[in-house]
């Protein structure tokens, strides 16, 4: 297995190739491309939108060449990154939705080949409490995917659904994809219906702790499909994408998330992906100068899950 982990707080577009270097000094040998840092979830929340994506494709590859140069020289393969999100905002209207459909998505998917990437997440809808059911909210994302799934497929990617959370009434809840058999359901009717494995899953530790999802049970159902994972930790109360072993729930030490049911699960899929940690809030925690220590640290613990998965 490889140690990942995501690029936000660490590369940046000034002197990528500083941060790749540092990455690799650390114990990395992939990266999780915060592609999604390029269209700020909370810009979208509030119908905001910058022009970024409006680059052409010749555009967008020019200025993420230094990123994919720097990568190569450093020694790390880009092995996941994740689509700007919401890929729906209710309420915003028809011109940012189409933006974000028509213009965003698919740029994305170029940007994920022109780095050799093969797997994408993507934010499924959250729409199940404006239209009633999640069944009807899987319609809306799949429809989505429909859309993306012929690029998937030439592109040879995968595109990846994540376990989301949802907010309601100041309680965090279940949202898309928490449900590993309809998942794995809906994950092989794609790849059937295109002959290709278009869609995967993603699965995400922090956003499972939250809502108390059977860590092990979900993975072992989810099996093959699953592709990428987003490793971090939090309190059981809000999403704070952690260091994993950092909160506990007892005096006694008791981890707050499952970490045994995670290192089962995939000991028992026999995963030998990517172990790819989604903690980039932690690295402006530190002072700049522990920030290398900080990704140190993490990496270790991305080899002692690589060990006990192995034994």
């Amino acid at each position: 297995m490889s140690i990942g982990v995501q690029t936000k707080n660490v590369v940046y577009d000034a002197n990528p190739a500083e941060g790749f270097a540092m990455l690799k000094r650390a114990g990395f040998s992939c990266a999780d491309f915060s592609l999604n840092a390029y269209l700020l979830n909370t810009s979208l929340y509030q119908f905001e939108r910058n022009d970024f994506f409006s680059r052409s494709d010749t555009e967008l590859e020019a200025f993420f060449k230094p990123h994919k140069d720097a990568a190569k020289a450093a020694g790390i393969w880009i092995n996941q990154m994740h689509m700007p999100y919401p890929n729906y905002v209710p309420g915003a209207g028809r011109e940012l939705n189409d933006y974000l459909w028509q213009v965003v998505a698919p740029k994305s998917m170029r940007i994920c080949a022109y780095f050799g990437c093969r797997s994408i997440v993507m934010h499924g809808f959250k729409l199940a409490y404006h239209l009633g059911t999640e069944e009807a909210e899987w319609e809306q994302t799949a429809a989505f995917l429909d859309f993306l799934a012929p690029m998937a497929k030439e592109m040879g990617i995968t595109i990846c659904i994540e376990n989301l959370y949802n907010g309601i009434g100041g309680h965090l809840v279940e949202g898309p994809c928490c449900n590993a058999r309809k998942a794995v359901s809906r994950i092989d009717y794609f790849n059937d219906k295109y002959r290709a494995e278009v869609l995967g899953f993603c699965f995400d530790t922090g956003h499972a702790n939250l809502i108390g999802l059977d860590f092990e049970a979900f993975l072992t159902t989810l099996d093959y499909r699953l592709k990428t994972l987003h490793i971090h930790d939090n309190d059981g109360i809000q999403d704070l994408h952690q260091i994993p072993y950092t909160f506990t729930k007892t005096r006694e030490n008791t981890a707050s998330t499952d970490w045994e049911g995670f290192i089962n699960g995939l000991s028992r899929i026999r995963y030998d992906g990517v172990l790819s940690f989604e903690t980039a809030p932690v690295l402006t925690a530190f002072p700049d100068e522990m920030k290398e220590e900080a990704l140190r640290l993490i990496a270790k613990i991305g080899k002692y899950f690589e060990k006990e998965i192995k034994q």
